[in-house]
């Protein structure tokens, strides 16, 4: 199959026969939001499930990257091949990412095993672009044995990584501050694993002994049996870094018999997400429609506010009939 169709569901084709160029444009196809992001990924859905996501979070300058680099290694001295999605902060003129996954991955760029990709946040709150997710997918669908996905890292909207990942790993430095802000910021509650980076400096080891303490006290308020670690790591020397690829991986044992309750409770939620986002693309492209103007253009003039507008819009049959069956594109 030639890879230099331009059909997506042949470049689907060539991705699950192991094309590597075809997972590449195929995950521009899926980045890109097209009407053919959901008939897509519903077909490789069924390949995936495979993979062991891991999301690398934490605030700006902790060190990710250097992180994220290590565990690629760790994982191909295992023989595991390994995908990346890097979250990258959106350009705000091109919308595109503005850091290049070959600047900080570069020594990894050329190994077969392992794909890195780039992607930018386009105005996505919670750092992670929802095209994040479906991307990861592809990685799995295409069989790679750990997805790592490394977000922007943007402090207290950084939640939504627990919805994607298998394992959180939360990513910190002495000084980030006082450790009451990483409860503020919600940290506490989605990470599986921390660590505490650049541990060579002052204040590393009094921050592991405070998070420590809050996790013991979370613990015992409501324990799932899960005992979050705290780690601390030289990432640019190479120190620690494996044991946290060894956490992440007793971490993974622990989800496959404690948390398919939770697995199946995020995939419902999923499918409101996928609906919204289907429904959100088809009403704009009805808005070329007569009808649609003409309700768009009273609200506009002050003749009708938004919220009668949209109403209107949901009460009419055969108005959203029309517009929920405009979804293919011709």
């Amino acid at each position: 199959m030639s890879i230099s169709s331009r059909d997506p569901h042949a470049l689907a084709e060539a991705m699950l026969a192991g094309d590597r160029v075809a997972l590449a444009r195929l995950i521009t196809v899926i980045e890109n939001r097209t009407a053919d992001t959901a008939a897509l990924m519903a077909k490789v859905f069924q390949r995936c499930g495979h993979a062991f996501t891991i999301g690398i979070t934490g605030p700006p300058g902790a060190g990710k990257s250097t992180i994220t680099s290590a565990l690629i290694g760790h994982c191909r001295a295992r023989g595991l091949s390994v995908g990346v999605v890097a979250i990258d902060p959106s350009s705000p003129f091109s919308g595109g990412s503005v850091l290049g996954d070959r600047i900080r991955m570069q020594k990894h760029f050329l190994d077969e095993g392992v794909f890195i990709r780039s992607l930018s946040t386009r105005g996505s709150h919670g750092g992670l672009a929802r095209a994040g997710r479906d991307i990861a997918r592809l990685m799995d669908a295409s069989g790679k044995d750990v997805v790592i996905i490394e977000t922007v890292g943007v402090g207290q909207t950084e939640l939504d990584i627990m919805e994607v990942a298998d394992t959180v790993v939360v990513v910190l430095v002495p000084e980030s501050g006082d450790t009451v802000q990483v409860m503020k910021a919600g940290l506490l509650e989605i990470a599986d694993v921390f660590v505490v980076n650049k541990a060579d400096r002052e204040g590393a080891t009094r921050m592991r002994t405070e998070l420590e303490m809050m996790l013991a006290l979370k613990s015992s308020e409501e324990s799932d049996g899960w005992k979050t670690p705290v780690l601390l790591t030289k990432a640019s020397a190479g120190e620690g870094t494996e044991q946290v690829l060894d956490a992440c991986m007793a971490h993974c044992e622990y989800r496959k018999t404690h948390t398919q309750r939770s697995a199946a409770l995020r995939l419902r939620a999923e499918v409101f997400e996928i609906c919204e986002e289907e429904i959100m693309r088809r009403l704009r492209r009805a808005t070329s429609r007569d009808s649609v103007q003409a309700t768009l253009a009273a609200v506009a003039d002050g003749a009708k506010d938004p919220y009668s507008a949209a109403l209107e819009i949901l009460g009419d049959r055969g108005r959203l009939t029309d517009i929920l069956s405009s979804g293919e594109e011709k």
